[in-house]
């Protein structure tokens, strides 16, 4: 028999043949049965990445936790707060459109910016904490002569709040680095999405979406860093985002789409 790498390979009969597969992958395959059900370990295993899902969803961003991890991965833009108008993480978990709006009272400084760049929890706070500073620092080394407006830190946020911060703060274009929806395999997962022009009232089609970064078992911060960095730089060129903005690798022609 051969492994996935194609290597010849003898199986013994303590050998478990699906093992190749589940190094293969983080998804959750051939589990083994145990009468009617799934062996202790894998219920245990299950039960535990559950676990891990609906913590990462409730965890409270730490923004000290945030601010000293730029320090320490050499990123020196200023940070400010904002503030969605869901209350809570209850109110945000029930009510997605508040998720998407700034507080009434908020004040941020004017631009003109090239880029703005949005913290958001999203549904993991945890990813933010574990890799936002990483993306950020990578990313700011592959835009030189771009001016960035000051990071902001956005607590009960969906993607969309991104729209009225970017425009608030004048950037012509604004990249929301925002905590994914936990899976079983994945509680720490950030997204990256980039708006051309933003202002309320954007529309999903109208952003371009890099998921999944991760490292070491999704995206690692270069790579995405990297795309990200492509996608600027066509959106900046071309005026727009979205579906007229294709990936076509790190290096994106102009007029791309």
């Amino acid at each position: 028999m051969t492994d996935l790498q194609g290597q010849s390979r003898d199986f013994g009969p303590s050998d478990d043949p699906w093992a190749v597969l589940r190094d293969a992958t983080r998804a959750r395959v051939a589990l083994g049965r145990a009468g009617d059900g799934l062996p202790t370990s894998r219920e245990l295993e299950f039960r535990a990445a559950h676990a891990a899902a609906r913590d990462a969803v409730h965890t409270a961003l730490d923004p000290d936790r945030v601010r000293t991890a730029l320090t320490e991965a050499g990123v020196g833009l200023d940070v400010l707060e904002v503030h969605s108008q869901a209350p809570d993480r209850t109110t945000y978990l029930q009510r997605p459109d508040l998720g998407r709006r700034l507080a009434p009272d908020t004040r941020l400084p004017g631009g003109p910016h090239d880029l703005a760049l949005v913290l958001a929890d999203g549904l993991s706070p945890r990813a933010v904490h574990e890799h936002a500073a990483g993306t950020v620092a990578a990313v700011l080394a592959r835009l030189p002569g771009w001016s960035v407006a000051p990071l902001v830190l956005a607590h009960q946020a969906r993607v969309a709040l991104g729209d009225p911060v970017g425009e608030a703060l004048g950037a012509g274009i604004v990249v929301v680095l925002v905590g994914e929806r936990p899976g079983l395999s994945s509680a720490d997962s950030l997204g990256l999405y980039l708006t051309h022009g933003p202002r309320p009232g954007r529309a999903d089609s109208e952003r371009n979406c890099i998921s999944n970064v991760r490292p070491p078992h999704g995206l690692g911060y270069a790579q995405a860093a990297d795309t990200l960095a492509g996608l600027l730089q066509a959106s900046r060129q071309l005026g727009a985002s979205g579906v007229v903005l294709k990936d076509e690798g790190t290096t994106l022609p102009p007029g791309a789409g």
